[in-house]
């Protein structure tokens, strides 16, 4: 039930703009030149808000810092009733799939990491989805051989992975949780019941994926009104909104728990509305094998050992595979530590080269070697102090690699060799900072992939297309070195798509939490967490300082640059050393918590609508 008792909020002026330039991005996602499987920096299908500045945020003991004003209230809350950070965390996320649905939910994955105080350990679970039992590499291959359109790789339930958040919550909950289970639902059912009030920023991506999105019936059922003529119309910024089906989902798994999910109803539900969506098996590509119950009993989270490593005094924390986030963004670090980063400082062009041409390095590994370890062996060379030194001694400080560079050859490399594959690499995630009053650290990054997932929709929440993070062609195209190779992030039964979430701690020389750090934005996650730890340790910014710099990414090949008025001098400058720079918008969401003497500084986004609070 939608309901409209609320005035809608005027558009900003650029809303129109950016609407088109949203749809033209995803449309474009379609087979590209598969002679450079770093194609370009990609289309964005979550763009940014318009630009808001935000006020630095200090508190004294705890803070919550996530995207929706809404969903940090309710962590807030929960810390406010005796709940440990990951309580809190628990709570955000069941709001935010609310409330953000575009982003994530129920139905997709995510990775977390938790630092406990009392044990000083810290633990790194794996929530993302798994392909379907018969899956095969094929999946997205279509009849001509060729790697089909996104939009065709969305039909019938194909990109849907089993999911893995309700799993994720409740093992972090078992682990760490203060308070009950149903409590932290509590926010959620009732602003699912009740209703909320419609943010710019959905109102934004809905209108923006009309063109999309009318031809998902589940997306029209849940996000639009439908005229009397038939015309879908989505819900407006500033009205009343209200999912029934989703305060249900929520409530039923208050009471009985991630089996309610995996073993139970609301299971049966997704299994069964995949299968009435499947796709007959004269399709194009064929019918793929889709999530059933079974593939939903065999799904758990997994522990990963933390990917660490020693940055000058500090020590980073972040996920290891099945993401290619943390190892990306420890190698891109661990070269950027042999140049003076810090005596630069964040108004060097040089400064912000070094970065890029770290980023070509690294990205150019993890797109050789990353994929889900129960498949691939990932080489641990690729963090090899030897290795980066050598990979360093690559950078020019005075000129730009001219093309895209390649991978390494770390040491350590074990089992087959793998070559480059091609995958959407979509970014629409959201990510999620906390700390509570003892001490307890989390940063938390979880995704449905897509803007509003697969455009599917069972119980009131959004499903993942995920699966189109695998590679879209399981053998690597010629010519070159690595032709008919097989692709590390190939499809497989049971098999993780790699990500490039990144959800980050950096410990100080006491072994305590001094930063926490993660951000949505597809691959080029890696590229704003790295810049975002030089900018808090090196550069010494403070958390709202170092989320408000511009963005700055290069995946091997154009160096992408955020538009806006700082833009045209650093563009020159960069350009100077020989960098070809394109502007576009940067969809960020970075979510900070900088530890000082005094206390905690948040950092907010500006290219969102999040919020930082605490006591």
């Amino acid at each position: 039930m939608k309901n409209t008792d609320r005035p809608s909020a005027p558009a900003h002026p650029r809303h129109h703009s950016l609407a088109a330039a949203l749809v033209a991005g995803a449309l474009a996602l379609s087979p590209l030149a598969l002679s450079n499987p770093a194609h370009a920096q990609g289309g964005d299908p979550e763009l940014a808000s318009p630009f808001t500045p935000r006020p630095l945020v200090r508190t004294k003991s705890d803070m919550v810092v996530a995207a929706n004003p809404l969903a940090v209230e309710a962590g807030h809350a929960m810390l406010r009733q005796g709940g440990s950070a990951v309580d809190a965390a628990i709570a955000v996320q069941l709001v935010l799939g609310l409330v953000e649905p575009q982003s994530s939910g129920l139905g997709g994955g995510g990775y977390m990491l938790v630092w406990d105080p009392k044990t000083g350990k810290l633990a790194s679970l794996d929530g993302r989805e798994t392909a379907p039992a018969g899956s095969t590499p094929d999946r997205f291959v279509g009849p001509d051989g060729r790697p089909m359109p996104l939009m065709r790789a969305f039909d019938g339930g194909r990109a849907v992975g089993t999911p893995g958040i309700p799993a994720l919550l409740a093992e972090a909950h078992k682990r760490y949780g203060k308070l009950p289970w149903a409590t932290l639902f509590q926010p959620a059912i009732t602003l699912a019941r009740d209703g909320f009030t419609v943010s710019p920023r959905l109102a934004l991506l809905l209108k923006g994926l009309t063109p999309i999105l009318k031809d998902r019936p589940d997306m029209v059922a849940l996000f639009f009104h439908t005229g009397a003529d038939g015309t879908p119309t989505p819900l407006q910024a500033g009205e009343t909104f209200r999912n029934p089906a989703m305060a249900h989902t929520l409530e039923v798994l208050a009471t009985q728990g991630p089996d309610a999910f995996y073993r139970g109803a609301l299971g049966q539900d997704l299994a069964r509305h995949l299968a009435d969506s499947a796709l007959p098996a004269n399709t194009p590509g064929g019918a793929p094998a889709l999530v059933t119950t079974q593939d939903l009993v065999a799904y758990k989270v997994e522990e990963r050992d933390p990917l660490c490593a020693p940055y000058h005094q500090w020590t980073v924390c972040s996920m290891g595979p099945s993401s290619s986030g943390g190892i990306a963004i420890v190698e891109m670090l661990g070269l950027l530590e042999h140049f003076d980063m810090k005596g630069l400082g964040k108004d060097s062009p040089t400064a912000w080269h070094l970065m890029v041409e770290a980023s070509r390095l690294a990205y150019a590994d993890r797109d050789l070697y990353v994929g889900d370890p129960a498949f691939v062996t990932v080489p641990k060379g690729l963090l090899d102090k030897g290795y980066l030194a050598e990979r360093a001694k690559l950078i020019d400080p005075a000129h730009a690699a001219q093309g895209p560079v390649a991978a390494g050859v770390p040491p350590q490399r074990q089992g087959a060799l793998y070559g480059p594959g091609w995958q959407a690499d979509i970014p629409s995630t959201s990510h999620m900072s906390l700390m509570d009053g003892s001490g307890m650290t989390v940063s938390f990054t979880t995704s449905v992939e897509f803007a509003f997932g697969s455009g599917m929709a069972v119980d009131g929440y959004v499903l993942n297309n995920q699966l189109t993070d695998f590679s879209f062609i399981p053998t690597a195209p010629g010519p070159g070195p690595n032709s008919g190779l097989p692709v590390a992030n190939a499809v497989a039964a049971g098999k993780r798509p790699r990500s490039s979430m990144a959800p980050t701690i950096v410990f100080d020389q006491a072994g305590k939490p001094v930063l926490v750090v993660g951000s949505p934005g597809g691959p080029a996650i890696i590229g704003y967490v790295a810049e975002t730890i030089i900018a808090a340790l090196d550069w010494g910014l403070d958390a709202q300082e170092a989320v408000s710099l511009p963005r700055i990414i290069n995946r091997n090949g154009t160096t992408a640059l955020e538009s806006g008025p700082w833009a045209p001098p650093l563009k020159a400058g960069l350009e100077a050393l020989g960098q070809k720079v394109e502007l576009k918008s940067m969809p960020s969401g970075l979510h900070v918590i900088k530890r000082t003497a005094t206390g905690l500084e948040g950092g907010v986004d500006p290219r969102r609508e999040g919020l930082a609070a605490g006591d």
